[in-house]
């Protein structure tokens, strides 16, 4: 195990059991952000640290009863709860990390990932990793229910330009990684980027 897991094992873990009650509002835009990834009946999405699975039920009602669903978190605990709240009959639990994921080449239609960017130990390689598993085409959303000031404020920090998540940083990180940021929303109430999958076949199905 390495440090960065260690690292974030050491602060989800003692914090999972609480997570859902913490933030008992964000569901609704979890489902918005999930329907904003233009999923089809059929198609197979990944939630990339899915935590406690708040996204799985609304990824689920895009994709339909033969679609595939996948939530993949590197903490036990998380996944625990996950199953606790009955998230696990919306989607296939993982424990895995998304920095190796354990999926084939271009297998997933889309990848959705809330609060996920700013726990990766190498942001640059592991959207890489994403993309590897997406299609051209495919989507990918980065998610938070709140906006960067407003996290910050909460953080009692100040907003940072070096912060992974700025537009321009975030730009740049995700077209060296394979991927079109399409769209950029950072207010007080979300944080959205949404990119496509780049290479041969980029506009998608006919």
């Amino acid at each position: 195990m390495t440090d960065e897991h260690t690292s974030v094992l050491d602060f989800f873990t003692p914090r999972a059991a609480g997570w859902d009650s913490r933030f008992p509002d964000d569901g609704p835009a979890y489902a918005a952000a999930a329907g904003l990834l233009g999923l089809r009946p059929g198609d197979a999405v990944l939630d990339a640290g899915c935590g406690t699975g708040r996204a799985l039920p609304a990824l689920r009602a895009a994709v339909g009863p033969k679609g595939t669903v996948l939530g993949a978190d590197l903490t036990p605990a998380m996944l625990t709860e996950a199953v606790r709240a009955g998230r696990d009959g919306s989607g296939a639990l993982l424990r895995a990390d998304v920095a190796r994921l354990p999926l084939r080449d271009g297998v997933l239609d889309a990848v959705f990932g809330a609060g996920l960017i700013s726990h990766l130990s190498r942001p640059e390689a592991d959207v890489a990793e994403l993309a590897r598993v997406v299609r051209p085409g495919g989507t990918l959303a980065l998610f938070h229910p709140i906006g960067r000031a407003a996290l910050a404020a909460r953080q009692g920090r100040s907003v940072s330009d070096d912060d992974v998540r700025a537009e321009p940083r975030l730009r740049v990180l995700l077209a060296g990684a394979g991927w079109r940021l399409e769209s950029y929303t950072d207010e007080d109430d979300r944080f959205l980027a949404l990119a496509v999958r780049q290479g041969q076949g980029v506009s998608g199905r006919s």
